[in-house]
């Protein structure tokens, strides 16, 4: 019994080499070819295979890549103010702003100037007599300078904005030996409105320009701290 089972497995083996060489194709019994051009007949769609050079490859990652925009730096800007205005010149005012400049870029704000006060003296009968009171407060030592074209011809020995600040100093000038200064309301508190430019440019600065004369010689400064 062993050497048929021997015999059977020389048999299965010698069977087995037939088949595989293709030795028995004749009768039909062989396996699939995988040889070309057999093999090229399983491929799906060929034509639609492209072999990209290794740049293009590159290149067209970096396409594909969201593109990062450098933000070009903020222009400069400052803020601006003007005024007071009066009812009149500040409605004027308003309407060429309007016509002028971008919506947003200006506001008319109330505001108030306060009064000033000023410890003075005058108003004087002649030059001589003002030169002579020019030498008595040289002569004590005290501060002073001419006074305003409407207050001519007299002297300004200083102005504040308060009036108790015009009248401390009266009080330490008539220790010292003055006897006919006074204080006076050099200006009086002031109710109106206040034009605003909160972030001006370079385009919007050549604008402002065009709007001198319904400025009414006010001029442009920066805005406070």
């Amino acid at each position: 019994m062993l050497r048929g089972i021997v015999l059977f497995f020389l048999l299965a083996n010698g069977v087995y080499f037939a088949w595989s060489q293709g030795l028995l194709a004749a009768y039909g019994l062989a396996p699939a070819p995988v040889s070309e051009p057999q093999r090229l007949a399983q491929q799906i769609h060929p034509e639609l295979v492209v072999l990209v050079p290794p740049h293009t490859a590159e290149a067209a990652s970096a396409a594909a890549a969201p593109a990062v925009v450098a933000s070009a730096p903020a222009e400069p800007t400052e803020c601006l103010t003007a005024g007071l205005f009066d009812v009149a010149r500040g409605t004027l005012l308003a309407k060429a702003l309007a016509d002028t400049l971008p919506a947003g870029s200006w506001s008319l704000e109330p505001g108030v100037e306060p009064g000033r006060w000023m410890v003075y003296m005058g108003r004087y009968a002649n030059a001589e007599l003002l030169e002579r009171k020019k030498a008595e407060l040289r002569g004590m030592r005290i501060r002073f300078e001419p006074a305003p074209a409407n207050l001519e011809p007299g002297l300004s020995l200083g102005s504040f904005d308060s009036e108790a600040g015009a009248n401390k100093l009266l009080g330490e000038v008539t220790q010292h030996g003055v006897r006919t200064a006074h204080v006076v309301a050099e200006r009086l508190e002031t109710h109106g409105m206040r034009l605003k430019l909160p972030a001006v440019n370079a385009a919007l600065k050549t604008r402002l320009e065009a709007l001198k004369p319904e400025l009414g010689g006010k001029a442009l400064k920066t805005c406070p701290a």
